[in-house]
């Protein structure tokens, strides 16, 4: 199970929503490059970089600032929100991000999912967000009336190499991980899974591993790192 830090960017800062609400927000950092390089030292294999404010408009509004993260960290960088049209995934990975992560374009724009698993095999990825049970997009402002388990069979069939699966009402919160919500899904996906959302303790990442065997294959770490209720180099050392 990786873990794997996120740095998520409003404004160009580095910066948490509470489940996922626009306005709920709190800054971080001024400076997410540095914060980059700090997940680098402590032995991230991967950063996890949201662009909220290109998730809410659909389209990128932090590239110079996903491109210093990129520049500073020696670990790969896996980047998401406002990516809708294959010119953008192609501008991402031109600046050396590894992995793509599509989010309503994969939902509203099949034929630009398809060319964009062919034209990067392996590097893409599908954020697939979920709030009471339902499947939400747009910056997690709207749910389609998809079940679960056909657009996880849909995805793998076109060539999606992972997906991440966010809890929304658990987002931003700390109140833990909803580990049943988490096996639930783990087990629908015949694609390998990376858990998000209200991740707080050790004890949850107890309860994440207990699953590995399932097709975990990472966790994202935001708020709880932030704030110090786990601390990102013992985690990755004991889990990673």
């Amino acid at each position: 199970m990786i873990i794997i830090p996120a740095i998520d960017l409003k404004d160009g800062k580095c910066v948490r929503l509470f489940k996922g609400k626009e306005e709920q927000v709190t800054v971080f950092s001024e400076n997410p490059s540095e914060v980059a390089r700090e997940w680098d030292e402590s032995g991230a294999k991967w950063i996890h970089v949201v662009d909220l404010d290109g998730a809410f408009s659909g389209k990128p509004r932090n590239f110079n600032v996903i491109k210093s993260i990129v520049d500073s960290a020696s670990c790969p960088v896996q980047v998401g929100g406002g990516i809708r049209n294959i010119d953008t995934v192609r501008e991402y990975v031109g600046i050396g991000v590894k992995r793509i992560i599509l989010g309503t374009a994969a939902f509203s724009d099949e034929d630009f999912l398809r060319n964009a698993c062919s034209e990067f095999p392996e590097e893409i990825a599908v954020g697939i967000d979920t709030k009471n049970g339902k499947i939400a997009v747009k910056g997690w402002t709207e749910v389609i009336d998809q079940s679960t388990e056909e657009v996880l069979e849909n995805l793998h069939e076109v060539g999606v190499s992972v997906v991440l699966n966010t809890n929304i009402d658990r987002d931003g919160t700390m109140e833990g991980i909803n580990i049943e919500g988490a096996r639930e899904f783990i087990n629908e996906s015949p694609i390998p899974v990376i858990a998000s959302g209200g991740i707080a303790t050790m004890e949850d990442l107890e309860k994440l591993a207990s699953i590995e065997h399932l097709g975990l294959y990472g966790a994202i770490l935001g708020k709880s790192i932030y704030t110090g209720s786990i601390n990102l180099k013992e985690a990755i050392q004991r889990y990673s």
